[in-house]
């Protein structure tokens, strides 16, 4: 069988032809961030020092709080067992111990575990969306974490990716190792199977112009498709929350004035982000188990104790000071909901929520969005990222579809 390329649903509509970046190296030449040639070689997670990380994390701009340490380390500290650590930095090919020029934070594992069920670590994406299907027990690359994280990129200067890229891909392409997940016919790997790549992230381009540069010589099959989407409030500026509900469709406009009306007939709405996340989050489980129970993240199961430690370890992680935040959202002095979000100065993304079901008379999820807008905007925040999914309460408020895309290259035969 030979190679091919596909594309299946165009993973980002509307995207120019000429922002395709071109592979290459570069610093100090135009294309680019770093002159010298560059390798990429396997590191274990923990032999990279938080600073570096979060360091290389900073200078891309494409980059969340999902790209951060703290986010990586708790998730590896809840669901190590289920996944095994590939990651791979980069560096200058003539001095190998210099400074990392990229991080490419990796893992390895079959499509499917057999105890994905139990642990509950299977990948979701859009229901209405048909991705490009790869077999169970195949042997698969992901970005590391991305089962929990929305975005995904590589921890690197924009103009260092394309060479970056192609680092990766030749260390992809070459011989196998004792360590990784062999196979008898010596193949390390049956698929790459990269998700949560933002349309407009250069990363994505560079990698699937360096996949696609190698599929015919290495008998691969590159896909790019769309994964899901990302609704996204965009605020306009100087527009406070209720010049912004001016702004809404006028029956979803009296909706949610009609609900908070109610509500702060029951007694004064509070929204307060607590001050360290770590000394609420057990408040924030109880309440979501409470509404969700056996349907939550934290039944008691295997799966539910990995949700626990989760995010206990990633408030932890993420201490005062980090981008993750924890709110109290009360009604006349009631506790009525608690959210999770991240705040990267710019964006607030809006996590997961906690909500108490006997509280459902007073609207506590129109009330959380209420707020968390209300919020963003007295931040000076330019964007409300509602995450994956298209659940309609996020439509509610204006929220535009962003596509996430898929690179899959998977092997349509074997090498010489």
């Amino acid at each position: 069988m030979t190679s091919s390329t596909l594309d299946a649903e165009p993973a980002c509509p509307g995207a120019a032809a000429d922002s395709r970046p071109v592979a290459g190296t570069a610093r100090g030449s135009s294309r680019g961030h770093t002159s010298q040639q560059l390798i990429a070689v396997r590191r274990p997670f923990d032999s990279i020092d938080r600073e570096t990380w979060d360091s290389l994390a900073a200078s891309n701009p494409w980059a969340t709080p999902f790209s951060r340490w703290a986010f990586h380390r708790a998730w590896w500290d809840a669901y190590g067992a289920t996944s095994h650590d590939e990651m791979i930095v980069v560096v200058p090919a003539a001095d190998p111990s210099a400074p990392l020029v990229a991080i490419v934070p990796l893992m390895h594992r079959h499509e499917v575990e057999p105890t994905d069920a139990e642990i509950r670590t299977s990948l979701r994406h859009a229901s209405g969306d048909a991705l490009t299907p790869v077999e169970p027990t195949a042997k698969a690359i992901f970005f590391g974490a991305s089962y929990h994280a929305d975005y995904a990129t590589l921890l690197a200067h924009p103009l260092d990716l394309p060479a970056v890229a192609e680092a990766l891909v030749e260390l992809l392409a070459g011989p196998n190792r004792e360590d990784g997940p062999n196979r008898e016919d010596g193949e390390r790997w049956d698929a790459v199977d990269l998700r949560r790549l933002r349309c407009g992230d250069p990363t994505a381009d560079a990698l699937l112009a360096a996949f696609r540069r190698r599929a015919a010589t290495e008998g691969w099959c590159v896909t790019d498709e769309r994964e899901d989407v990302c609704p996204v409030v965009t605020l306009p500026e100087n527009v406070d929350y209720d010049g912004y509900l001016a702004l809404l469709d006028k029956k979803e406009r009296h909706e949610i004035r009609r609900k908070v009306r109610r509500a702060e007939a029951a007694g004064e709405v509070r929204l307060d982000v607590v001050a360290d996340p770590s000394t609420e989050v057990e408040t924030f489980i109880d309440l979501h188990q409470k509404r969700w129970g056996a349907d939550g993240l934290f039944p008691p199961t295997a799966g539910g104790k990995a949700s626990r430690r989760f995010f206990e370890r990633l408030a932890t992680w993420s201490g005062p000071d980090g981008s993750l935040r924890l709110t109290r959202l009360t009604v006349g002095g009631r506790l009525v909901a608690e959210g999770v979000h991240f705040d990267d100065g710019d964006t607030l993304y809006y996590y997961n929520a906690g909500v108490d079901p006997d509280a459902r008379e007073l609207s506590p999820g129109v009330l959380m969005s209420a707020r968390y807008m209300d919020l963003a905007m007295g931040l000076g925040r330019g964007r409300v990222d509602f995450l994956r999914g298209n659940e309609p309460y996020k439509y509610e408020w204006g929220a535009v579809d962003e596509p996430i895309r898929r690179i899959l290259v998977t092997r349509t035969q074997r090498r010489a």
